[in-house]
């Protein structure tokens, strides 16, 4: 994360949560969904709200499990109507204090839950389900029925009719 401040901040101080596990329900406001739009380029966000729980677990890490629901209206794709969408995303994290003497990991588990660093005293929980919701919007919104009409011209012109770029090398491979 970076050091510009987020749209959609909630700070939760790291030594608020233990063992015992701690809950957490995240909605955003009409300003911060509105900031969150901008941000990733989509025209609406009617809501966004998760609901956490949150555990420390040995090695000081903090593991947050939870859902994430948003009502979205992206732009389609062919037409540019709106198309409004619901996400529903689980959401599994991992908060990780960076400190000089923590050596790295050899590899990420891809199966296992997003790695989260941190720097200072606070978790950014907002931020990461912004960051979730951007990760869970479809990329290639559309109306139903959408098609994508081709021009003319480019159905004409067949693929056949460009020539080979390894013509000219096929002729100079010399026979054995």
């Amino acid at each position: 994360m970076s050091d510009i401040a987020p749209e959609f901040s909630r700070l939760l101080s790291w030594g608020t949560i233990t063992r015992q596990e701690k809950r957490e329900e995240l909605e955003a406001t009409p300003a911060e969904r509105a900031a969150l739009a901008r941000r990733f380029g989509i025209l609406d966000i009617g809501s966004l709200k998760a609901s956490l729980r949150l555990r420390s677990e040995a090695g000081g890490a903090v593991r947050v499990r939870g859902r994430m629901s948003a009502d979205v209206v992206q732009a389609c794709v062919v037409t540019l109507d709106p198309v409004p969408q619901r996400v529903e995303e689980a959401v599994d994290l991992r908060f990780v204090r960076m400190d000089a003497e923590r050596e790295e990991e050899d590899e990420p588990d891809p199966e296992g839950p997003d790695e989260i660093p941190v720097a200072g005293e606070h978790l950014e929980l907002g931020e990461a389900i912004a960051e979730q919701l951007s990760l869970a919007l479809d990329p290639y919104p559309r109306v139903p029925g959408a098609t994508l009409e081709l021009d003319d011209d480019a159905e004409a012109a067949p693929e056949a009719t460009r020539p080979n770029p390894f013509a000219k090398l096929a002729g100079l491979k010399k026979p054995q």
